[in-house]
């Protein structure tokens, strides 16, 4: 008796080769740009952070009842404080928003009001992905109120 053979033959195999090579030359380019989304969302994360942090110091400020410059403790952390809200430093929003120094880099800053400090990825030269916090300044009149709110800029048009 003769026995029946089972498998693939050769041309099968590489027919399905070919048809994977294929399958594979057109999916590549997705999954390719994948880390640029992923810098996107990591500077849109922190610039989300940094609001939420803002106004959660802006908040434990007004339940301290204390005066617009003074520090308020968030999670055993001080966080310096400039016309009601954090200041645009390492010590004021950085220590708010709990910006790890391994993952972020920052420059700029300072304690005064109108502030900037800008945070860029660590290790990323190839353009523009930064988020840009520029701290409260105070009113400059009797109709404003007692201060203008900080704003958070994201640039990601080079992630």
């Amino acid at each position: 008796m003769k026995k029946q053979q089972s498998g693939f033959t050769l041309i099968e195999l590489v027919m399905v080769i070919v048809i994977l090579g294929i399958l594979a030359a057109f999916a590549l380019p997705k999954f390719a740009d994948l880390t640029g989304d992923a810098r996107t969302a990591s500077i849109e994360g922190l610039a989300g952070a940094l609001k939420s942090a803002a106004a959660i110091s802006r908040a434990q400020q007004l339940a301290n009842q204390g005066t617009l410059g003074a520090s308020v403790t968030l999670d055993g952390q001080a966080v310096t404080m400039v016309n009601g809200y954090p200041t645009a430093n390492a010590a004021g929003i950085g220590a708010a928003a709990g910006v790890d120094s391994a993952d972020y880099s920052s420059s700029g800053g300072g304690t005064a009001g109108n502030t900037t400090i800008t945070y860029t990825i660590n290790g990323y030269t190839g353009g523009t992905c930064q988020v840009t916090y520029t701290s409260a300044n105070a009113a400059t009149d009797n109709t404003a109120p007692i201060t203008a709110q900080p704003a958070v800029a994201v640039d990601s048009s080079g992630c």
